[in-house]
This record gives structure tokens, sequence and C-alpha cells, in this order.
């Protein structure tokens, strides 16, 4: 019953009053990577309290699509090597990322703070 409103940008014969299609793609890659990393370090019984993500979305043109989508996610520094590792598997296990096309680089960046 939810109701979602979506408008093209300005440069696509729209007015930009609200996000855009591709905007949504790179919100449902960012919002995923998380929700499996979150999945990841409940299962193996770790927090990761504090994380942050960013998602950078990069079109093409001819045909007009995305080109480029960067994730950069930020984890606490106390998280250790392990851990580290489970979650940096578990950001490139994302479904959207692997239903996405091959020929659209995704790029995940992560650093601990």
């Amino acid at each position: 019953g939810t109701t979602l409103i979506t408008d093209a940008p300005p440069d696509n014969q729209g007015r930009g009053e609200s996000f855009s299609p591709t905007d949504l793609t790179a919100a449902a890659l960012g919002t995923c990577v998380m929700t499996i990393m979150g999945i990841a370090a409940k299962t193996h019984g770790f927090s990761m309290e504090g994380a942050k993500s960013k998602v950078r979305k990069i079109m093409k043109s001819n045909p007009r699509r995305i080109g480029e989508l960067k994730v950069s996610i930020s984890l606490p520094s106390t998280l250790n090597p392990k851990q580290r590792k489970i979650l940096e598997k578990a950001a490139h296990a994302c479904p959207v990322g692997r239903s996405l096309s091959s020929e659209l680089k995704d790029k995940i960046h992560i650093t601990y703070i």
C-alpha cells in the first residue's frame, strides 16, 4: 500500500522533483549490500553498528543507462580481521548486484573508521 513517486531528471524530460528510477537502482544496491552485511554480522555474532554507505551513480548515454555504481562503505575499525573478511565477502554477495548487467561497473570500496 506504499506509494512511491518517481520523476525523471530535468535533462531527461523530467522535473527532477523526486528520485529517478536509476536513483532507486543505486539505492537498492547500496541498501542490499548493507543488509546482506548486517545479516552476516548477526549470523556470526558481531555488530557493525555505526556502519555507513554512500552510492555514487554515473550515467552513460547512447543508450542512456547507468554506467557505473560506486558503493563506499565505512565500517568500525574495531572489527577484527576475521569479521572484516566475512563482511567483505558478504558485500559482494548482494542479490541486487548479482542481478545487474555484467556491462555495469559496480565497485565496492570499504574503509574502516
